[in-house]
């Protein structure tokens, strides 16, 4: 599975996802600009030890990141308000994951050109704006994982 960050603000979340990244053998990428330097304490402290267990990418830009993808590959889009839950959506090995800033979300024109494989993770109360970034890319990256039965699982 692969991971996108799409212009990550907060150290300790980016921290948390590389973490995440490194125990499911998933692929992350970080697409600039970030809020953040790459040497924060912060990002380090969250990612502990394992940063040097991730296999990670960094791309200067979106165009520059969507230019490396596959022409094979589908991307995900998680984002509030999207058509269809995370948990209809059929996920399969080289997915791509894509989550955005933490105050802004995707682009509304990137979800627009995307409708198809714009995902949503369910709310219940109309004052809870957003769950936690890193949250949310372990709740659907699970999800991802259990429909191909955990493959790679240590047992």
């Amino acid at each position: 599975m692969h991971v996108v960050l799409l212009e990550p603000e907060i150290p300790p979340n980016t921290g948390n996802v590389a973490r995440l990244c490194a125990a499911t053998k998933s692929t992350l990428h970080l697409i600039e600009p970030f809020g953040f330097q790459l040497d924060d304490r912060q990002l380090k402290r969250a990612g502990m030890d394992y940063w040097q267990h991730v296999q990670w990418h960094r791309w200067k830009n979106w165009a520059e990141f969507s230019a490396s993808v596959p022409p094979e590959a589908r991307l995900w889009f998680i984002e509030s308000n999207g058509p269809k839950r995370y948990t209809d959506a059929p996920f399969q090995p080289n997915d791509y994951l894509v989550f955005g800033r933490e105050t802004a979300g995707l682009p509304r024109a990137l979800l627009e050109i995307n409708r198809e494989q714009w995902l949503r993770i369910p709310m219940f109360n109309p004052a809870a704006r957003s769950l936690n970034l890193s949250n949310c890319v372990a709740l659907i990256l699970f999800e991802a994982l259990r429909q191909q039965n955990f493959t790679g699982e240590l047992a």
